[in-house]
């Protein structure tokens, strides 16, 4: 009886988490299996859509693996340096840290695009500084809608997503645990390498997932930030919108979906491995 009473206490949650999301992600991948002829919709299965990802857009598709994974290490690395800092450096400085780290969740994703633009634009606060000071003569134009100001883009916003899982996992170790291992002989990398990174492994997986998720699938900073760069989300979008073509967007997206996962499951293992002593 007390096995039945606690299944009921789960069942609201449970079927929340069904209908949020295992259904429509059971609905997405069945989508994919479909396809639009002359502007109707095919229920009838076919791979085409999957083979059309795979020979039209794998350009595209590695690209954006690419940009998230850079975008991912790079975020992830300063946001466990922060951290890093913020646990056994700032002392009681440590909460203002983290509360700077949260208020700039509330800054508008569209003003930290907006800003950097202003920052790396033919005239904008760089160039002009530069200029000032006599390093450079003329604007840098490569500065803005490029590679470099989409990851710097994406990493100016997704550094705290990365920052809060990393920063809650150095809470659980103890200063006593550094002490011992100081008092044992061991140097500071050994410290890094053999206590805090085991310590933190699961918050720093978890900083990597949250910012390549992000990354991955937005396409909105490719747009404003990047120029003529283009991002899978940049064509995913149109598919659910003007082109009506959910099938393809569906298979698009769990195309991408699945090497996210492959990828974080590789820096899972990356990690476990050089957490080894």
């Amino acid at each position: 009886m007390e096995s039945r009473s606690n299944y009921w206490l789960v069942a609201p949650s449970a079927l929340v988490f069904v209908a949020l999301f295992i259904a429509p992600m059971a609905f997405f991948v069945v989508l994919s299996f479909w396809q639009v002829e002359y502007f109707e919709l095919s229920t009838e299965p076919t791979l085409a859509n999957y083979r059309d990802v795979f020979v039209n857009y794998w350009r595209v598709m590695g690209f954006t693996v690419a940009v998230a994974t850079a975008t991912a290490l790079l975020t992830t690395f300063l946001g466990f340096v922060f951290s890093f800092l913020a646990r056994f450096r700032a002392g009681q400085w440590a909460q203002a840290l983290l509360f700077i780290v949260l208020i700039t969740l509330f800054g508008g994703y569209l003003m930290k695009i907006y800003a950097w633009k202003t920052i790396l634009g033919n005239e904008g606060v760089l160039n002009s500084a530069l200029m000032a000071m006599g390093i450079i003569s003329s604007p840098i134009t490569s500065l803005l809608y490029s590679p470099q100001a989409v990851v710097l883009t994406l990493m100016h916003f997704s550094l705290p997503f990365a920052v809060l899982p990393i920063y809650a996992s150095m809470r659980g170790i103890s200063d006593a645990e550094v002490e011992a291992a100081r008092d044992l002989g061991a140097g500071r990398w050994p410290i890094l390498s053999t206590v805090i990174v085991p310590r933190c492994q699961s918050g720093i997986v978890a900083g990597f997932s949250f910012v390549f998720l992000m990354v991955g699938g937005d396409y909105v900073t490719p747009l404003l930030v990047g120029g003529k760069i283009t991002m899978i989300g940049n064509l995913i979008a149109p598919q659910f919108g003007a082109q009506f073509n959910w099938p393809l967007g569906a298979a698009m997206s769990l195309v991408m979906l699945l090497a996210a996962v492959a990828i974080i499951y590789l820096f899972r293992f990356l990690v476990a491995l050089g957490s080894r002593p």
